[in-house]
């Protein structure tokens, strides 16, 4: 026997908790993110976004909050779903990467295909979310 072949018998059984592996991290990420933010509107964030002109700040950075912890809940919730759960799992990914992307334009522009960015936790987020919006549940 080759250790391919050996370490495919160990890990055959524990194929069904990768994808609910990744899931479970990018979801609880997003939710705690999200909820850190939390008594909406989110002081700090409105500040900041006021400082660089986003219109309607303490919206924006309110929609920031809740649709973290729905980007969250829904990659996680759409596990256990079916088929509504597929389309809801591809909907939470792909909300995960409207706001990395968001939060890569607004706070870490100046990191756009360079070593930081690859040595960042974002770029992971980011990562999951583009595995999600497109695998779904499959």
């Amino acid at each position: 026997m080759n250790i391919s072949n050996y370490l495919d018998g160990i890990a055959k059984p524990l194929q069904g908790l990768a994808p609910w592996i990744l899931r479970l991290v990018l979801g609880t990420s997003f939710i705690l993110h999200g909820l850190g933010k939390f008594p909406l509107p989110p002081e700090k964030m409105v500040t900041w976004f006021e400082s660089m002109g986003i219109a309607a700040p303490e919206i924006v950075a309110s929609l920031v909050a809740m649709g973290e912890v729905a980007a969250g809940a829904a990659v996680i919730l759409g596990g256990f779903l079916g088929a509504t759960g597929h389309l809801l799992t591809r909907l939470g990914g792909g909300a995960v990467l409207v706001i990395m992307t968001g939060a890569f334009y607004l706070a870490h522009s100046d990191w756009f295909i360079t070593e930081k960015l690859f040595m960042s936790e974002q770029i992971f987020l980011l990562a999951l979310g583009l595995y999600f919006a497109i695998k779904g549940n499959h």
